[in-house]
């Protein structure tokens, strides 16, 4: 199992972050879609190489090519949107708010995959990347859908470790290296 390898990657230090892989791995309230698709979504939104092969590797087993491919489309249109509207919510200047965006989000229109699924992911990536309005903007499209709080916040736990492994695995390889 990959997720077992990433796990072995992570040094004595970092044994809450090992446990927390392990018990998010097996966390049930959300489907396996919705889990290892925020999973992947939260590796490519951080990129650091070995948990990006090692994750994607586990997800593989799992995901269909066309969710694969929609979890690495949330990291991606999210890598973009996270930085300009963080931005615009930061700047002091209202201007910039009311002029058009002008930036190519197609992907968010028809995501390949159920809305709530690409939701998760891009909320997941949102927290990573710091984005505030884009967090609640996604977190009200996936109420306006029902979903509970409870698996808004088990997206956002995969972020957060996912962000903890992969930071303790680049640090370690830095040492190494």
């Amino acid at each position: 199992m990959s997720l077992d390898a990433l796990r072995d990657l992570l040094p004595a230090y970092a044994k809450d972050i090992s446990l927390n892989l392990s018990s998010l791995a097996n966390e049930t309230l959300l489907t396996d879609q919705q889990k290892w698709g925020t999973f992947l979504a939260s590796a490519h939104a951080i990129g650091t190489p070995a948990v990006v092969r090692l994750i994607e590797a586990q997800a593989a087993t799992v995901l269909s090519p066309e969710a694969m491919n929609a979890a690495k489309a949330a990291a991606a249109i999210m890598g973009m949107n996270n930085i300009y509207y963080r931005s615009l919510h930061l700047m002091h200047n209202p201007e910039y708010q009311t002029l058009p965006a002008r930036l190519r989000m197609n992907i968010l229109a028809n995501p390949g995959v159920e809305k709530i699924d690409f939701e998760l992911w891009s909320t997941a990536v949102s927290a990573i990347n710091g984005c505030g309005a884009c967090m609640d903007a996604h977190e009200g499209e996936l109420k306006k859908h029902a979903v509970p709080s409870t698996h808004i916040q088990a997206a956002l736990r995969i972020a957060a470790v996912v962000h903890a492994a992969s930071r303790i695995v680049a640090s370690e390889a830095a040492l190494a290296g």
